[in-house]
């Protein structure tokens, strides 16, 4: 009884605070626990691995995390937004894209613009912040060669870091960054993974997974990571064939000294890709409402695009806690894209009015890093700190071309659309679609200072450089420029109890652009100030983590859409720089093991934004989301059953598009996206399992109003995997 009373005095207590529902549910778990219910066994990671490693846990939160300030601190050390999606968070929603594992993050909105390109938002900023193991890139989505369609098996986990990242990104916009953390050869032992997957839309899939050690004593280890998917679609005669392959070798030279050398590969070859969207309006001004099967794609139409990548790394642990790390890595995005935009506004009865655009874009970005860091404790005036030291250096180099069409037919009558439009005679030369080449380089640093035993405090800092040297469409514009920027990074943190830690963190923003006008002219760079505060809580031994937080961003120069003009001399949308932006809201969110079986992800954010003359400004990313996702196994003689389950919402959007009548405002009303999922494990190698998204068959626009078109989303689907694992 004085266990419940206890319990009970706890939850009320927790109430109290600003954590509202989402650390009632971490005290639940820890009254619980207190409550003397009987804990699960712990899972244990196979071999060799650090505090950050996610796979092998089966927890929806990771131990710790060095996203945020190069240093590996929980979740509750970190005086940002962190959200981590974990291996068994993947496996467990069945994500087979870095667009699904970006639609079920809080705090993350996703937009497509067609079959191939989509886009990621947070705070009310694209996220234009990617980085592999750490090192950073960036990438044009106009000219995207398959980074939006990565494929998830090949990661540990995914790292996402919600406001400004420029201690670690370097330049960005002030969103979110996404960090891809690759799986390694952990296992002294061999073991073995193998599925195969059929789903709906002609959806099959095969996966294999392979560790083993290479030397007797396992001191030096190989994994090779391999899928094969060939899928249908939702869209007319769509259809994508993805091969990824994986491999890795870590050596441990010595007892503290790891090699890691590796190779990663992926080639999607989709065939009737579509470019752009459908139209909104019929010719007479009434809006339209196609079958979500539509597909503007032709035939011959294909954004086929390969991505590869080589990286080594080494790792040296000294005897006193520092540890050195280096990596250097080679990456090449290639595309092959034979499109057909159509746009115009048919006739409602004829069909006649549409026009077409057939172009070919190929080319390939490539980008060589190198990246080295130094971190580990020292002591000072008595206490224990930390401290990371590092330096960046990356170029990439960008080269697509184009082709233009010779004749191209005409569309007829849209109505009757299917896909059968003749592929063109194309052009024998080709023309600079664009052209770059960046530079960038960047030396950063941050002490945790041990200020107190319940205060904590981090600064850094680093110094960036940017070097862009490029040409726009036809060989014209050239664009060269030298930036440079010091980004401060501070962060303050208290305990005030043994579970919850408050903090308020600040750090500067800077972005060089890549949009021009409706003149043709450069928007000039981002810069601005981020704010965080916050409180977050750690239960059940770091089990379970709950965050709420507020934010400011204060920027100017954000890129707008010019609606109704491009960029002269060319089909790319124009732009116009806003001034005194400012994006405030708060974020919800409580990742982990809530009670022994039952994980659980759940996110609720919300943001406004405005110019400095109080419009709002991006309109078309909605305002609030929440992402919730829960798995349970049941106990007793059921226990090889888990379910699970979530819901994706978010609110209405709008933006004003041009019709035949003019600028006119479309926009998508809020809407809940509903996931299950159900997994019977028969013995301790062979399961099954069942996942099935888009339960209620919702019907929605995924973007509207990009070119003045729109397009759907996805209907219902579901998948059957059956799992081996020895």
């Amino acid at each position: 009884m004085q266990d419940h009373r206890k319990a009970r005095r706890q939850l009320f207590a927790l109430r109290r605070t600003p954590c509202l529902v989402l650390m009632a549910l971490a005290c639940g778990g820890a009254a619980a626990q207190e409550a003397g219910v009987a804990t699960l066994p712990t899972v244990q990671v196979l071999g060799d691995t650090d505090s950050t490693t996610t796979e092998g846990t089966g927890s929806y939160t990771p131990r710790a995390t060095a996203a945020s300030t190069g240093m590996p601190l929980t979740l509750r050390e970190t005086p940002q937004s962190v959200t981590v999606v974990t291996r068994q968070r993947m496996e467990d929603e069945n994500m087979l894209s870095l667009v699904d594992v970006m639609a079920s993050t809080p705090g993350i909105s996703v937009q497509n613009y067609d079959s191939e390109r989509y886009s990621f938002n947070s705070r009310g900023f694209s996220v234009s912040n990617y980085m592999y193991d750490g090192v950073p890139t960036s990438f044009d989505t106009g000219y995207a060669a398959g980074e939006s369609a990565l494929d998830p098996i090949i990661y540990d986990r995914v790292e996402v870091v919600r406001g400004a990242t420029g201690l670690m990104s370097g330049t960005g916009n002030p969103s979110a960054s996404i960090n891809l953390v690759r799986k390694h050869a952990i296992s002294r032992e061999f073991t073995a993974d193998m599925s195969v997957s059929a789903g709906n839309w002609d959806t099959y899939r095969g996966t294999l997974d392979l560790s083993t050690p290479l030397t007797a004593n396992g001191n030096v280890r190989g994994r090779i990571v391999s899928a094969y998917q060939d899928n249908h679609s939702y869209l007319d005669g769509y259809q994508n064939r993805k091969k990824i392959f994986y491999g890795i070798v870590d050596a441990d030279i010595t007892s503290r000294t790891t090699l890691s050398v590796g190779f990663n590969y992926q080639d999607n070859d989709p065939t009737r890709s579509s470019w752009g969207g459908f139209p909104l309006w019929y010719a007479d001004g009434g809006r339209t409402d196609w079958s979500r099967s539509l597909n503007t794609g032709a035939d011959w139409s294909s954004w086929a695009s390969t991505t590869q990548g080589a990286f080594a790394s080494l790792e040296h642990r000294f005897d006193n806690g520092w540890t050195v790390h280096a990596v250097g890595s080679h990456s090449k995005n290639e595309m092959d894209a034979k499109l057909l935009y159509l746009y115009g506004w048919p006739d409602r009865n004829t069909g006649l009015g549409m026009n077409a655009s057939p172009s070919w874009y190929l080319g390939d970005r490539k980008q060589n890093s190198v990246d080295v860091k130094a971190s580990g404790p020292f002591t000072l005036f008595g206490r224990r700190h930390e401290a990371v030291v590092g330096a960046s250096f990356n170029r990439q180099y960008a080269d697509f071309d184009y082709r233009s069409a010779i004749s191209p037919a005409s569309v007829g009558n849209f109505l009757e659309w299917n896909g059968a439009y003749p592929e063109p005679e194309w052009n024998d030369t080709s023309v600079t679609a664009t052209r770059y080449t960046t530079k960038q380089t960047g030396w950063y640093g941050a002490l945790r200072l041990n200020l107190a035993d319940p205060l904590k405090l981090i600064v850094g800092g680093r110094y960036s450089t940017w070097e862009t040297d490029s040409v726009g469409f036809g060989g014209g514009d050239r664009q060269a420029f030298d930036k440079n920027k010091f980004i401060p990074y501070a962060g303050l943190l208290y305990d005030i109890s043994d579970n919850y830690t408050v903090y308020v963190s600040y750090t500067g923003i800077f972005n060089p652009q890549s949009y021009q006008d409706r003149n043709g002219n450069w928007l000039d760079p981002l810069e601005g100030k981020s704010y965080e505060a916050g409180i977050k809580g750690e239960f059940l031994e770091g089990r379970l983590n709950a965050s709420a937080a507020v934010f400011q961003v204060e920027q100017d120069n954000v890129a707008q859409v010019d609606p109704g003009y491009m960029v002269p001399g060319t089909i790319n949308q124009a732009y116009t720089a806003a001034q005194g932006t400012r994006s405030r809201g708060f974020d919800l969110e409580v990742s982990g093991e809530v009670m022994p079986g039952w994980n659980l992800a759940a996110g609720w954010s919300h943001w406004t934004a405005s110019d400095g003359d109080g419009n709002a400004i991006q309109t078309d990313q909605p305002r609030s989301l929440v992402r919730l996702f829960t798995t349970y196994q049941l106990p007793g003689d059921w226990n090889r059953l888990t379910v699970g389950g979530g819901v994706n919402w978010q609110s209405h959007v709008y933006t004003i598009a041009s019709g035949p009548n003019g600028d006119e405002r479309v926009g998508q009303g809020s809407y809940a996206i509903t996931n299950l999922m159900a997994r019977y494990r028969f013995n301790r190698n062979l399961s099954a399992q069942l996942n099935v998204n888009n339960l209620f068959d919702r019907k929605y626009y995924s973007q509207i109003g990009f070119y003045s078109q729109g397009a759907w989303g996805a209907g219902r689907s579901a998948m059957l995997t059956m799992r081996y694992q020895y």
